[in-house]
């Protein structure tokens, strides 16, 4: 809570993939458990990719989380709390628009909420709901990974399919790490539509 208003707030770490989101929730969540402040984490049901009840990073960071719903998180998350000052959500772009409100909810309730996602599919477009989250949150990080084509810094998140870059209508939502995506540089960034 703000000491000088008497309020929570809303944080977003967004940015590619491997541009350090999750490693950043959990640096924050680190923080908050050093100053004393009790943590709630949550992950959607969806990410198993660090075993189930998890956050975790590419890096190997692991923080134990509740398993929610992503299409409606809201009355998992809040019956589950139990007077925690810090409510961390990770890959919040796998959760459905009603996460949006639930982290409003949380943070009128006088809660510091760290959310990280994607802010962009595959497709190069904007990722719901990172980009409504980002519009109605107090503090927004964007974080940028190195192209693994030319070097330069990353802001798209390249989907491979067999080593080629994935069509344009393939689905939006395909649960992965180094075997399937790339992050890239704008100019290095593919999505075929042939």
């Amino acid at each position: 809570m703000h000491a000088i208003t008497n309020s929570g707030w809303v944080e977003v770490v967004t940015g590619c993939m491997f541009s350090g989101k999750t490693e950043e929730l959990l640096r924050r969540v680190r923080r908050a458990e050093i100053a004393g402040q009790s943590v709630a984490a949550f992950t959607p049901a969806i990410d198993d990719r660090y075993g189930t009840a998890t956050i975790g990073s590419h890096a190997g960071q692991r923080l134990e989380a509740l398993v929610v719903d992503p299409e409606a998180p809201g009355p998992e998350i809040h019956e589950s709390l139990n007077g925690e000052q810090v409510v961390a959500i990770d890959e919040a772009n796998f959760f459905s628009d009603a996460l949006v409100d639930v982290c409003r909810d949380l943070a009128d309730d006088g809660r510091r909420v760290v959310v990280s996602g994607l802010d962009q599919t595959y497709r190069g477009e904007p990722f719901d709901p990172v980009p409504q989250l980002m519009a109605s949150a107090e503090y927004v990080e964007k974080l940028q990974a190195i192209c693994s084509q030319c070097g330069e810094p990353a802001t798209r998140n390249q989907r491979l399919i067999e080593g080629e870059p994935a069509h344009y209508d393939d689905p939006t939502i395909l649960v992965g790490a180094e075997e399937s995506y790339e992050a890239r540089c704008r100019n290095c960034h593919v999505v075929r539509r042939e």
